[in-house]
């Protein structure tokens, strides 16, 4: 089975380690849920220690960096789970929809395997306020493309609670905007290749030199004081819950 992270997800477990402030809320929206199924669960990521966990990811890539401890894990995609109707008490999956060929597959499959609730901890395409854009403005347009609207989980979901997930500043896990208030970690390769957004833009060297410069030159920190004594930031990243039953 072929999957991007097959080619892109090299040391991706070392480079996407869960904060556990961006966990807490994650594992709250789980409630009472005993049984949990991970969908495009990666290297693991964010999966509770405290229930039982049954892991889905397509990619053998992220798999064979699982530790042995972890959750059994199933080599399989979001829009076709294993798994019978109401196999587990909770579905989960954390900032995968974007890489799924069919979304609406997807969602509807973790409403069909789930008894109580789903949780999808996802990036809200509207947001804009950040200043990688000035950057990669690029990185608007995909967000577009491959994010879905935030109805559109009520639409397949039915009602949902939507909470925004602040990033704290000096997050651990490396996505795309967790580095919004330092800057240099954007001009660190390695710390690009965590991010599969830089895999699939235009113009990253451009944007970098720009950005180099900047720092360079003071320009970057003037531009953005008002970053500089935040602690944490709403960056557009947004914790959608349904429940069902």
């Amino acid at each position: 089975m072929s999957a991007l992270y097959d080619t892109i997800g090299i040391d991706y477990a070392n480079l996407r380690q869960p904060d556990p402030r961006i966990a807490a809320p994650i594992l709250a929206a789980l409630g009472d849920a005993k049984s949990v199924v991970n969908v495009g669960a990666g290297a693991g990521s964010y999966e509770p220690a405290d229930r039982i966990v049954t892991a889905v990811e397509p990619s053998a890539e992220m798999i064979s960096q699982r530790r042995p401890d972890q959750a059994k894990i199933v080599q399989a995609s979001a829009e076709s789970l294993p798994f019978d109707d109401n196999s587990f008490d909770a579905a989960m999956a954390v900032l995968t929809v974007h890489h799924w060929s069919d979304q609406a597959a997807g969602l509807a499959e973790m409403r069909r395997v789930a008894r109580s609730r789903a949780v999808m901890l996802t990036f809200d395409p509207a947001f804009r306020d950040m200043w990688l854009l000035d950057y990669w403005p690029q990185l608007a347009q995909l967000d577009d493309d491959q994010m879905p609207a935030l109805d559109f989980y009520e639409k397949h979901w039915g009602p949902v609670d939507i909470a925004t997930v602040s990033v704290p500043h000096d997050c651990i896990d490396g996505f795309l905007y967790a580095f919004w208030r330092r800057p240099s970690a954007y001009l660190d390769p390695r710390i690009r290749q965590g991010s599969s957004s830089f895999w699939r833009i235009d113009g990253v060297e451009e944007g970098l030199a720009r950005l180099e410069q900047d720092i360079a030159s003071g320009d970057w920190h003037q531009r953005y004081a008002s970053l500089l004594d935040r602690t944490e930031l709403d960056m557009g990243y947004r914790l959608i819950v349904a429940e069902f039953g």
